[in-house]
């Protein structure tokens, strides 16, 4: 494209940070182009296939760094298309969490109380439904009949799933073919087009720089349908106001690069990155023990045999999430659902004598896959990531057509976090292996070292400059006009699944933006009526510009 184009506000990224905010400012009257990395796929769209430029592998990003890998969304509606639609609130103490800083990394103006008006306006659109046991799978079944048999409990999964819709295939972390996820596609984004705004697919944010009347010009690559590797042309757009929502493993990457022309980051850009504390834990069930030790029993009349049936997390354990208990060891476990591919190469051979996520002992748990159950555990890390230099493009160094990335980020686990890990995995070995249910092994870190579905933090908001990237409005230190509003806002491990925190601080920040944009002279109001679920299927991109 070779001229500028203009438009109020410029929105990176189409999850739930975006994607929230841009439907209020343009429903507000504002100019609103929402720029995103990944292809605009709908409910027919999703393949349930692994094979190279399914779906599987176009919507997702996976990017190993150096001690964690991330795992994200690559597509519009972001982390909402590739995610469990697990839809829990953060724990009370998790506000007052001190973490490596020795004081309270929350800004003093949020708490679990001034949060919960936005967590509920999230939960009216998406909407948060309270699972019963009647909708838990057999997964989750056999997760709380193991917790009570321990002596723990156990509790249905708050989520944003049309149960009338789900036929519990267990494709849907990668994207719903039914349409029964309640994803961004269903609400916010349609809404923000209704108002105007344009969504653009296959568009990656490269940098940032100053305009001379003192707005912003965001500099982008268009990227190639098939292969993520390829550009065929590039563009500018100039803006009043800049929302960043590209995601905690992109956000700080772009910003790092803009330092050039933007000038000087804050300290916290790319700094004290969370992957909320995760692990993942596999359980090889004893079918013949589930039986006689739970009275479980299918309709088939097979015991388990079920890791394949279901729709992610329905069931978790929440008795560790206590504010009495020391901070670092208070986390949740969760039955999870993990699809074959990452999960049959990490999952690790219990009791193994050597390495165990290959050899013979593997093999021989692989042949057992459909007794596997899965356990997601979420702690307190210590937010000790960091972003390296940028690389030359993108959020990473693509090493494949789609999907695989070589990042710039550092990992090494703290004796906190570490015990903090330690602590949970020891209460799913007590819980899973009693009587001999099952065994149970931590999937390795050997292979791509920690791993994260969660990113967080690494642009975090908060009162000291020194530690937050962000002050309370979620505005840039520094950079009046830039926000940012995705993950890596968050400051720290939530302990729970984070995508309706994610949101509910994208609520709170909009009033805010709104009041910056209408100073720099855009013709905007708030207030507009929250969106509607959208009846029919999401709206078709628009042509590659």
């Amino acid at each position: 494209m070779s001229a500028t184009e203009s438009t109020d506000v410029l929105i990176v990224g189409s999850g739930f940070g975006g994607s929230i905010t841009a439907y209020h400012l343009a429903a507000g009257g504002a100019k609103v182009t929402v720029l995103e990395r990944g292809p605009w796929l709908e409910g027919k769209d999703f393949d349930h296939d692994y094979l190279l430029g399914k779906s599987y592998t176009r919507v997702f990003d996976f990017v190993a760094g150096d001690g964690m890998s991330v795992l994200g969304g690559n597509c519009v509606g972001g982390g909402s298309v590739v995610y469990f639609a697990a839809l829990p609130r953060a724990p009370r103490f998790v506000f007052e969490r001190h973490g490596s800083i020795g004081r309270r990394m929350w800004p003093s103006a949020i708490d679990r109380d001034s949060l919960d008006p936005w967590y509920d306006r999230v939960s009216e659109v998406m909407p948060v439904r309270q699972q019963g046991w009647g909708d838990v799978t057999y997964a989750g079944g056999l997760w709380a009949a193991a917790c009570n048999h321990s002596g723990r409990s156990a509790n249905p999964v708050p989520v944003g799933i049309d149960n009338a819709k789900c036929v519990n295939c267990n494709w849907m972390m990668a994207g719903c073919k039914f349409d029964a996820k309640q994803s961004l596609l269903f609400n916010y984004l349609p809404a923000a087009v209704a108002h105007g705004a344009r969504i653009r697919p296959l568009h990656e944010v490269q940098r940032i720089s100053r305009t001379e009347d003192g707005g912003y010009r965001v500099h982008y690559n268009h990227i190639d349908g098939e292969d993520y590797r390829v550009t065929t042309g590039a563009g500018e757009i100039d803006a009043k106001i800049v929302i960043l929502a590209a995601g905690a493993g992109a956000t700080p990457v772009i910003l790092q690069r803009s330092e050039e022309t933007l000038g000087r980051m804050p300290h916290a850009v790319g700094r004290y990155f969370s992957g909320n504390g995760e692990r993942l834990n596999t359980a090889i069930v004893n079918e013949e023990r589930a039986g006689e030790l739970l009275g479980l029993r299918r309709p088939d009349g097979s015991v388990y045999e079920a890791n394949q049936i279901g729709k992610g997390p329905v069931v978790a354990c929440w008795d560790y999430l206590d504010a009495a208990r020391p901070e670092y060891s208070r986390f949740s476990l969760e039955q999870l659902y993990f699809p074959p591919g990452l999960g049959t190469i990490l999952a690790q051979a219990p009791g193994a004598t050597g390495p165990s996520w290959f050899g013979r002992e593997k093999k021989e748990i692989l042949k057992r896959w459909r007794s596997w159950l899965t356990v997601f555990l979420m702690t307190e890390d210590d937010n000790e990531g960091v972003f390296g230099a940028p690389p030359p493009t993108g959020n990473a160094y693509r090493i494949s057509q789609q999907m695989l990335g070589r990042g710039p980020l550092r990992y090494d686990p703290t004796p906190n976090t570490l015990r903090g890990w330690a602590e949970a995995d020891a209460q799913v070995k007590e819980i899973l292996e009693r009587d001999g249910l099952a065994t149970v092994a931590p999937w390795t870190n050997d292979v791509v070292g920690a791993y994260t579905v969660h990113p967080l933090s690494s642009c975090r908001i908060g009162d000291d400059p020194a530690t937050s990237a962000l002050d309370d409005r979620h505005e840039l230190r520094g950079h009046p006009g830039i926000f940012v509003t995705d993950g890596s806002a968050v400051p720290g491990a939530l302990t729970v699944n984070p995508a309706l925190t994610i949101a509910a601080l994208a609520e709170r920040a909009v009033p805010g933006i709104v009041r910056a944009a209408r100073e720099r002279g855009v013709e905007v109001t708030y207030g507009a009526p929250l969106p509607r679920a959208a009846a029919t299927s999401p709206p078709t991109a628009e042509p590659a510009a």
